[in-house]
């Protein structure tokens, strides 16, 4: 390949890489790389000691160095982009090329194509992820399955606004090397699309757009609209013409929430709530901190228990306050075959999404095509014809440090039934992954990585804080490794012949070796990408 000074591909190359892997492209990740790449380690750092910090005793709470930008009611973000005024059902999903296609024609009003919780960063996903991307915007994208049935997109005026999901701050690209040291995953992401994609998209009346995950700080968030300005002035785009939506989908991020739309305020679209990834980085940040932050089984913690509630009604004040869009969390049911489950799940869809739309909330999430309609029937009931409820200010809502911090009044139980339910979707979902499927149907859900952290997160939890079940079992290693072995031989009758021919003794390594060693690892992807090619 012809690559700028400096940079290396070692991935392997298959037929039309060159369409992404252009010479323009690797020189803008080489210039994002050089002038970020030790910001971003030293923000990865600063995360570590937050962490040491909150171990000790330390808490959570809004940051006195930025009350200025808080109490200064002059500043909004920039007015809703092309594409991105309507938002009343978002659908996420990887961008396989079936994917894609099902995703831009589900009538949704966005499609958030996922390169990251989403996704595995298997280097043929990396890469044919923004094929797939770049023929959906030409028109020359179509898939026909296994079985002959054919797949195609409709007119260009039906589809979803595309919203790419980069990686986060913490992964990185094995595969590409700047001088001699392996990128951020997140600006391979960014600027592989923004060079191939970019310029087509404002041809075409909309723009570059993006969504930002796993941010800790408003520090974070400057460093990305850093990155913006560098990529839009190599490119030639006017600045301001890129949008990001970020995730507040960290506990520190849910005390930084205006000022990290402060920070992207030029190129803001607003804030989702990634209500999954929230409970892990909750259980994360006081991991260590027994009873006092202790969460019961995952399915128990709804949406309705207090500090959840804190967090989702702050963000919506924090959105319509700044002129910024806010968007809900997902809904992980997928259809089912069996009457009685599929009934339950649309019931339990409409409830969130009605929810949702009538706390002010301008979009939500779905995981699957099929629950698209319910998702916008509950908003159409409170929108109407508005294509937004930006004027809705939410005067009402006052949010203090302390209901965000109050986990301790969440109800539930830690049952042996959520320990084994969270050994057994961790391991049959790190075994997709490791694959190259990042998106997994398991009992009736859509997981994703999120759900993946929460079960390996609260299982190390439990045991490292000498957690009892209900009933009056302690958790401990022993019992965690007899479930593992129980759960593995449940996992290998149901899958049948199937189970010699998957990765299952690396998930399970990998599983067992985050949910029990001594030190907790941040990420259950970072050991997980070690084992992939």
């Amino acid at each position: 390949m012809d690559t700028p000074d400096g940079v290396e591909v070692t991935g392997p190359i298959e037929d039309r890489f060159e369409e992404i892997l252009s010479p323009r492209a690797l020189e803008l990740v080489a210039l994002l790389q050089r002038e970020l790449g030790q910001r971003r380690e030293d923000l990865l750092a600063r995360r570590a000691e937050r962490s040491r910090q909150l171990a000790e005793g330390g808490t959570l709470d809004f940051l006195e160095e930025t009350r200025s930008v808080r109490e200064d009611d002059s500043w909004r973000v920039a007015d809703p982009a092309p594409g991105l005024v309507d938002r009343r059902v978002e659908i996420t999903g990887p961008t396989d090329r079936k994917m894609t296609i099902n995703a831009l024609n589900s009538g949704a009003k966005v499609w958030l194509a996922d390169h990251e919780d989403a996704n595995t960063p298997l280097w043929e996903n990396v890469v044919k992820g923004q094929l797939n991307l770049l023929d959906s915007i030409t028109g020359n994208l179509d898939f026909t399955s296994a079985k002959g049935k054919q797949y195609r997109l409709k007119p260009a005026e039906e589809l979803a606004t595309i919203v790419v999901r980069p990686r986060g701050w913490h992964l990185p690209e094995k595969h590409i090397l700047v001088d001699g040291r392996p990128t951020s995953g997140g600006l391979v992401d960014f600027a592989l699309y923004l060079t191939a994609c970019g310029q087509r998209q404002l041809d075409r009346g909309q723009g570059p757009y993006f969504y930002l995950p796993k941010m800790e700080s408003h520090l974070e968030a400057r460093l990305w609209n850093d990155a913006f300005n560098l990529a839009q002035d190599f490119t030639g785009i006017p600045r301001g013409t890129i949008r990001a939506t970020v995730l507040i989908e960290t506990y520190p991020a849910a005390f930084e929430m205006e000022e990290i739309l402060y920070e992207l305020r030029d190129h803001s679209a607003g804030l989702n709530a990634g209500r999954w990834d929230y409970m892990f980085s909750v259980i994360k940040s006081f991991r260590t901190r027994g009873r006092e932050f202790l969460l019961p089984d995952r399915n128990s913690v709804t949406m309705t228990v207090p500090f959840m509630r804190a967090y989702t009604e702050l963000l919506v004040r924090t959105c319509h306050k700044r002129g910024a869009h806010a968007i809900g969390g997902m809904a992980a049911f997928i259809p089912s075959k069996d009457e009685k489950q599929n009934e339950l799940a649309f019931k339990k869809v409409t409830e969130d999404k009605t929810r949702e739309a009538n706390d002010g909330f301008d979009g939500s999430w779905v995981a699957h095509p099929g629950m698209v309609e319910a998702c916008r029937e509950a908003f159409d009931k409170v929108l109407g014809d508005r294509p937004n409820q930006l004027d809705r200010l939410r005067e009402d809502v006052h949010v203090s440090a302390d209901q965000l911090l109050d986990v301790r009044s969440t109800p539930g139980e830690v049952t042996e039934e959520g320990l084994r339910n969270n050994i057994s979707v961790g391991i049959q979902y790190l075994e997709s992954w490791l694959r190259g499927s990042g998106a997994v149907g398991i009992n009736n859900l859509m997981e994703d990585a999120a759900t993946a952290e929460i079960s390996r997160s609260q299982v190390w939890q439990w045991l490292h804080n000498d957690v009892e079940l209900a009933g009056g079992q302690r958790v401990t290693r022993e019992l965690v490794e007899q479930l593992v072995d129980e759960e593995m031989q449940h996992i290998k009758e149901k899958v049948g012949d199937r189970f010699s021919k998957g990765r299952w003794d690396d998930a399970r390594s990998t599983f067992t070796e985050t949910a029990v060693s001594d030190e907790y690892v941040d990420f259950l992807t970072l050991p997980a990408y070690e084992r992939m090619p």
